[in-house]
């Protein structure tokens, strides 16, 4: 029999600025998956909720203070032995200069753009982030598993 994979909740944010762009955080040196792309958040402590979890991670890692909307669809990740069960949220900026505490690097990306195709996203975030590109620019999914896309297909949705 294999061992049952321990269970990690973890949350994140689709924080948006007012052009509807959306913040996206490399993770830094020196932690796992070092250089990937993810949405800030973290980890959901025992007896935390998760809406409370994001506000805390929002707060440590970017220094604002948010209102938490609507949850997008759970992701599901299996990853050295461990389940991550990934909750998005959509969340709204209410006061705090936003600086990055703990990432290398933070970027607003356009959701319809092609600047999600070049970035190496963590396994986890690749559904949320295919899910975002869908609900907001109306194509179909794209592989952003590759780090470069093939300058011939960016931007180009495949054949119906």
């Amino acid at each position: 029999m294999f061992p049952t994979p321990q269970r990690l909740h973890v949350v994140c944010a689709i924080l948006r600025d007012r052009e509807g762009r959306i913040l996206a955080a490399q993770r830094p040196t020196g932690k796992a998956l070092a250089g990937k792309w993810e949405f800030p958040g973290g980890k959901v402590e025992p007896g935390e909720l998760p809406e409370a979890a994001l506000q805390r991670e929002l707060r440590e890692e970017l220094g604002i203070e948010t209102d938490i909307g609507r949850a997008l669809s759970v992701v599901s990740h299996l990853s050295q032995e461990v389940e991550i069960l990934l909750c998005p949220y959509e969340v709204s900026h209410r006061s705090g200069v936003i600086e990055s505490r703990e990432h290398a690097e933070l970027r607003w990306l356009d959701p319809r753009g092609e600047a999600w195709l070049g970035l190496a996203w963590a396994e986890a975030d690749l559904p949320i982030v295919e899910e975002l590109r869908r609900s907001q620019s109306g194509v179909d999914s794209f592989d952003l598993s590759a780090k470069e896309p093939e300058p011939s297909l960016r931007g180009i949705p495949p054949e119906r």
